[in-house]
């Protein structure tokens, strides 16, 4: 099982400490958010240092707020220092992050993606210098960097998805229910053959929401919780979930709009919380991260334990669902 896990950043636990625990519990990479408040990239060189094997990935890094030259040194330079253990997770972002906190228009997401995904993995392993005139962003006579770094891209909607079929190495997708990934990476695998690509060699690692408690009523309600901010805070999260629950996502994103953020956790209901992540006992959840880890269409299970649980939950999911 290629197991990873994304890190959540909470009060009373370093970062830091949980991330270099993980590799002591066998995961084989870990994973940073980065939204506001600290930088994934610094945190994740501090954290190679202080690890050996563990792969050291960015989930994600959005395209707007750095450009297509710093995401290729900045992904290049964490390789370095990590010794080749780097993976550069990329995506969108949402509009009010990009818009609210750093002053861009939330303009063509896609198109940026794709031209930003095209010109780093150009800048990091071409053999010339790099020119690339887009039609959002551009490069002229940029010497390359001679790292070649996997890029992943986290595409919710049919469009996103056509850049990972063309350009990304991995695809990290969240909030698309475990029944729906089949379908959903079928449709990156028929635009990849395409543009004759080998489907098989995009990596499949979607984020899992999961929570491990000795009451499994507790950490349902915590999957629940984590399940509402995202259909309720993000359309396109809310699209994704809605392919399969339209009813409920509509309901969840209303309640969360109103500010009726408990209505909208009870909404989400027990078949939603099972086809989206994973909760309960620790014996429950192990079984339950091995039969999603068993489907075909995965390659590698990207743990997301949510922001919102205490430190000592956060250590315990992350220490109970390792491999080791």
């Amino acid at each position: 099982m290629h197991l990873g896990v994304v890190v959540p950043r909470v009060e009373d636990h370093s970062t830091i400490d949980l991330a270099v625990e993980a590799e002591e519990h066998g995961y084989d990479s870990v994973w940073l958010n980065e939204l506001w408040g600290a930088s994934s990239v610094v945190e994740l060189t501090d954290i190679a240092t202080r690890t050996e094997d563990i792969e050291l990935g960015t989930a994600i890094l959005n395209v707007f707020s750095r450009s297509p030259a710093v995401l290729a040194m900045t992904a290049a330079t964490l390789d370095r220092v990590s010794d080749g253990r780097a993976v550069l997770g990329l995506g969108t972002s949402t509009a009010r992050s990009i818009e609210n906190m750093h002053s861009m228009a939330f303009e063509r997401p896609v198109r940026r993606a794709h031209e930003t995904i095209d010109i780093v993995k150009q800048l990091m392993t071409g053999d010339e210098r790099v020119s690339y005139d887009g039609e959002v962003v551009s490069v002229n006579g940029v010497p390359p960097l001679d790292r070649d770094v996997p890029v992943y891209h986290a595409a919710l909607g049919p469009a996103n998805r056509r850049v990972v079929a063309r350009l990304a190495d991995g695809w990290l997708p969240h909030m698309i229910p475990f029944s729906e990934l089949d379908a959903a990476f079928e449709y990156i695998a028929e635009t990849a053959r395409e543009e004759d690509r080998d489907p098989t060699e995009i990596t499949v690692a979607p984020y899992v929401p999961a929570v491990v408690h000795e009451d499994a009523d507790r950490a349902t309600e915590e999957l629940r919780k984590h399940i509402a901010y995202y259909v309720g805070s993000g359309e396109g999260y809310r699209r994704a979930v809605a392919e399969t629950y339209p009813d409920r996502a509509e309901r969840i994103a209303d309640a969360w709009q109103a500010g009726d953020r408990g209505e909208a956790t009870e909404l989400v209901t027990d078949e939603m919380a099972a086809d989206l992540g994973i909760a309960g006992t620790p014996e429950q959840a192990r079984e339950k991260r091995d039969s999603v880890a068993d489907r075909d269409v995965l390659d590698r299970l990207l743990l997301t334990v949510p922001q919102q649980v205490d430190g000592d939950l956060a250590r315990k999911t992350i220490r109970e669902l390792g491999q080791r």
